[in-house]
């Protein structure tokens, strides 16, 4: 599993050991997938009104003992933005990059980011919605603090002569489909900002944003490419679960 993980990930994705919060054993998947849609939505709106960003656009939990952070705005009072998927979309004050230094996003590029995605699972307890099972999908600022490049679930080549091994190699159907890789509502929302022009790896991070993908805009319920974590002896399940991405672009390049 480590060879193919190297393989697949090419020294670019610089996964985090993975942990599940939260006791998931008693959640019964909702028959109608309208629910969890709804379950996804509720959970969200609750997460954006307890959380705010840091001094370096980290997403943080309010405290209700430290009185540090009582002047903080909600992630809810940052202007986010809803994508018709229901992706959402906070652009950080201060923290993007100068119209000289921008580039545009293309729905094809090589991104170089610096990035922590945690996935969570909606659930309804006594007529709440709630996210719970906490877990790493990436996370290079804790971990070896160096940028991820051309990570997979942002695209995907699936074109004749340029295929990705992945692609080229599938043995099921739905391995040779780019949104068994690519999770829609990121590639929707990440169009939305732009990239630095090789912005230092040796400068401090300063995040520029914060994108939240429910899972209908992700994998919902359809088979997806198992993205694996060193460290950890499982597949992550990424069925019914919300993404929520807090990254910096570094740079982006065209590709061939």
């Amino acid at each position: 599993m480590k060879k193919i993980f190297l393989y697949i990930l090419a020294g670019s994705l610089c996964f985090s050991a993975c942990k599940k919060d939260d006791d998931t054993s008693t959640y019964v998947e909702p028959e109608d997938i309208n629910t969890q849609n709804t379950y996804d939505d509720q959970a969200i709106k609750k997460f954006m009104d307890e959380n705010y960003l840091d001094a370096q656009g980290n997403v943080k939990a309010f405290s209700s003992t430290d009185t540090s952070d009582d002047n903080e705005k909600k992630l809810s009072e940052l202007s986010p933005v809803t994508l018709p998927s229901g992706t959402i979309y906070i652009m950080r004050n201060g923290a993007q990059p100068s119209p000289a230094e921008e580039q545009v996003i293309g729905s094809t590029d090589i991104l170089k980011v610096m990035m922590k995605a945690t996935t969570y699972l909606a659930i309804n307890t006594d007529g709440q919605s709630l996210f719970t099972a906490a877990t790493d999908f990436m996370n290079t600022i804790n971990g070896t603090g160096i940028p991820a490049i051309d990570p997979k679930f942002y695209y995907i080549s699936d074109v004749d002569g340029k295929k990705d091994p992945l692609i080229e190699n599938a043995t099921t159907d739905a391995a040779k489909q780019r949104s068994y890789y690519e999770i829609e509502g990121f590639r929707e929302a990440m169009q939305k900002f732009k990239a630095f022009n090789n912005y230092p790896t040796a400068s401090p991070y300063n995040l520029q944003g914060v994108i939240i993908v429910p899972s209908r805009a992700a994998f919902a319920r359809d088979p997806y490419f198992p993205y694996n974590y060193p460290g950890y002896s499982q597949v992550i399940s990424l069925r019914n679960k919300t993404f929520v991405f807090n990254f910096q672009v570094y740079n982006r390049a065209t590709r061939p």
